[in-house]
């Protein structure tokens, strides 16, 4: 599955939970237990309401905590090492703990750099309270059952204006976002306000969102608008989501072409070649890549290298094999290849997404579930 998000009135936390939840209904009850197993107040509410706007309809995702906002006490810090042991030691599975954590830490780094502190030493205000809490367990709960093999996003929008914090009055994008944007398009609509939140970055950045066109031939499943709290005149404040699966429920019989791209590494460490390959495999338009040992000249012993790729793509995936590896030449070609039907679907047992890899064959249909094991080392 590839999932594209466009943030036409922005991005946050709230918003992404709307928006995936609002293209996929059956996942919202399993995210909302496990908002719950993240240990919030009972009387804490989380539920999504209906909306509807000038142009649009979708859901919103609420956390109604009124009580605690009258509360003096509400409004205590919280530091980033309490909030990692409380998510660590609650009932959440380990990969979901590894996402909440992840994006917890971006956002710890991010503000400790900002304000001259080591990122164990942050002590969140805003994003400190219960639902900013909520709004990250529940994207990491979704970003674990949806299983998706990337991510993407369009344009960024960049906002303007300030914004009244804990520390004052900042401008837009807040310092701690704009941190969490470097690196990505943005640009400047005319509309006003904070358009991309500390959270929403902290998010796009975890999923390593990509923003380069992709010519990959796709079928679009579902689509889902996730409603943010402001009000544009003139613009939905919406974040779409639109996930898609690999177009073709008919076999090709001629083949399809991909670009094959070989070359060979015998002067970088198994440890940095595994993470190198890693990003490779994360491009949207690299296929699959593989590895396997070879005796290189003088006797050395050397990984080959095979990258399959999209070949409108071939130029964009070789400069990255120069960039990741520690390659200086490589070799490619157009090969046919020849692909049974298959598709991949999102399936609930008990409580728990699974995800299940179908495939038409000759004479028969076989289905596989594809659990991804993963684990999260806390420190």
């Amino acid at each position: 599955m590839h999932v594209h998000l466009d943030a036409v009135g922005g991005v946050a936390g709230d918003m992404f939970i709307a928006a995936v939840t609002d293209a996929f209904p059956h996942l919202r009850e399993g995210m909302l237990k496990a908002i719950a197993q993240a240990g919030l107040p009972p009387d804490i509410e989380c539920r999504f309401a209906a909306h509807r706007d000038h142009a649009l309809t979708g859901s919103r995702f609420i956390v109604d905590e009124q009580q605690h906002r009258d509360d003096p006490k509400h409004h205590q810090h919280r530091d980033f090492a309490d909030i990692r042991e409380h998510l660590l030691e609650s009932d959440l599975s380990p990969e979901v703990k590894h996402h909440a954590v992840a994006i917890f830490t971006l956002l710890a780094a991010a503000e400790g750099k900002i304000h001259g502190v080591a990122p164990e030493d942050v002590s969140f205000h805003e994003i400190g309270e219960w639902d900013s809490i909520a709004d990250i367990v529940g994207a990491a709960w979704l970003i674990t059952a949806l299983g998706a093999e990337s991510w993407s996003i369009g344009t960024l929008p960049l906002g303007s204006g300030f914004v009244q914090t804990a520390h004052g009055r900042l401008p837009v994008p807040t310092p701690a976002a704009a941190l969490l944007l470097e690196g990505f398009a943005c640009a400047d609509d005319g509309f006003p306000g904070e358009r991309v939140t500390p959270t929403g970055a902290a998010i796009v950045r975890h999923l390593k969102c990509s923003q380069e066109p992709d010519r990959t031939t796709r079928r679009l499943e579902h689509s889902g608008y996730g409603f943010g709290t402001k009000v544009f005149i003139g613009l939905s404040n919406v974040l779409r989501v639109l996930a898609f699966e690999t177009a073709g429920l008919e076999s090709d019989e001629s083949g399809s072409e991909v670009a094959l791209i070989q070359f060979e590494v015998d002067d970088q460490t198994p440890e940095d070649l595994a993470i190198a390959l890693d990003r490779l495999r994360s491009h949207p338009a690299v296929l699959d890549v593989f590895q396997s040992p070879v005796f290189a000249k003088k006797g050395r012993i050397a990984a080959h290298i095979q990258v399959l790729a999209d070949p409108q793509a071939l130029q964009a995936v070789a400069q990255l094999c120069f960039l990741e590896t520690a390659t200086i030449g490589l070799r490619h070609q157009m090969v046919k290849r020849q692909t049974l039907p298959r598709d991949l679907k999102v399936v609930q047992v008990e409580n728990r997404a699974v995800r299940v890899k179908i495939a038409q064959r000759p004479q028969s249909t076989t289905a596989k579930a594809t659990l991804r094991a993963a684990s999260y080392r806390g420190g």
